[in-house]
């Protein structure tokens, strides 16, 4: 019997139990299900429709706040304007009105933040689960003419991401686990659980839109690692990535050693992945300082189709991610 590992489902199982397993029959889907897509869309006439679904699994606070933002960071990855979320909460027992109460407060504090409705849903107490479980589904828009045309991505594009690596697992640590006061100051652990507000990649994704930019992926379970053999999955592209100039804070790389952690692995919703024509990269990223949002080229899109991280002088050929680092401590 196949023991099934923790976290997303491995791409080989997914086309045979899933994939292999739909059908296409409406014409109105011109992208659905696939490695390394964020999202499906539409075409009903006028904008594309956006959508995009994500459950909150590896997390216990702030998951209100989660389950919004990880559900918009991906439709934002078609260029999209988020407009409504439906979301399902599955309750456990054990649990109080208070606790969800906190949740939908939360999760509606961030809807409003990012001028996104919550459209609907369903909120059932079943002892299917023992922690609460939250699953949203976003519904966007967007013009067919600013969509990201991943069909011109070539050979030396640039590969850049937003913000840092490791910045939604550094923050789920530090809000769950007591230990991490032992290697972080208190003034380190403050900034660290704050970093639950830096979740959404919306802002850069709107910008890089308005560049040209050619493909966006939101780096999520697998860390940095499974995003970029995603991408490379995906797209059909070689990718080459620097270790050492790859954006890391220093209390994730505390976490990350106390904790023996592979940060590039680590759940890092927060940060963009983006491919991006070299001129084009330049003014993008102009912009994006004088708008204070952090980018960092971290390498470029090559001949071979391989996926690839330089070390040193090692060179490390990615493979798809296993589960995700954060699961190995919450």
């Amino acid at each position: 019997m196949l023991i099934l590992e923790i976290g997303k489902l491995k791409t080989e199982l997914l086309e045979k139990y899933i994939f292999n397993n739909l059908s296409s029959n409406r014409e109105e889907v011109i992208i659905k299900s696939g490695t390394g897509l964020d999202n499906a869309v539409m075409d009903f006439g006028g904008d594309l429709i956006v959508a995009s679904t994500d459950p909150i699994t590896g997390a216990s606070k702030n998951i209100g706040s989660l389950a919004i933002n990880v559900s918009v960071n991906d439709v934002s990855c078609q260029g999209a304007d988020p407009v409504g979320v439906l979301m399902t909460v599955l309750i456990p027992p054990s649990a109080t009105l208070e606790d969800l109460k906190e949740i939908v407060e939360d999760a509606n504090k961030t809807a409003k933040k990012l001028n996104v409705d919550i459209i609907g849903g369903h909120t059932e107490i079943t002892e299917a689960v023992n922690k609460i479980l939250i699953s949203t589904t976003v519904l966007g828009r967007v013009n067919r003419e600013v969509m990201p045309d991943p069909k011109s991505i070539k050979a030396g594009d640039v590969v850049a991401v937003s913000k840092y690596l490791g910045i939604e697992g550094t923050s789920i640590i530090a809000h769950d686990k007591d230990d991490v006061s032992e290697i972080l100051s208190e003034e380190e652990l403050k900034f660290a659980k704050s970093l639950a507000d830096d979740i959404s990649v919306l802002k850069e994704a709107r910008l890089a839109t308005k560049y040209g930019v050619k493909h966006m992926h939101d780096i999520t379970e697998g860390g940095l690692y499974g995003a970029l053999w995603e991408t490379g999955v995906a797209l059909g592209h070689g990718l080459r990535a620097y270790y050492d100039e790859i954006p890391l804070l220093d209390e994730t790389k505390k976490i990350a050693e106390f904790y023996g952690l592979d940060p590039m692995r680590l759940i890092s919703s927060g940060s963009m992945l983006m491919i991006f024509d070299k001129d084009k990269f330049i003014d993008f990223k102009d912009e994006a300082d004088k708008r204070g949002i952090k980018i960092t080229k971290i390498g470029e899109v090559i001949e071979d189709k391989i996926t690839e991280v330089i070390v040193g002088d090692e060179v490390i050929s990615l493979s798809e991610p296993g589960s995700d680092e954060l699961y190995k401590v919450v």
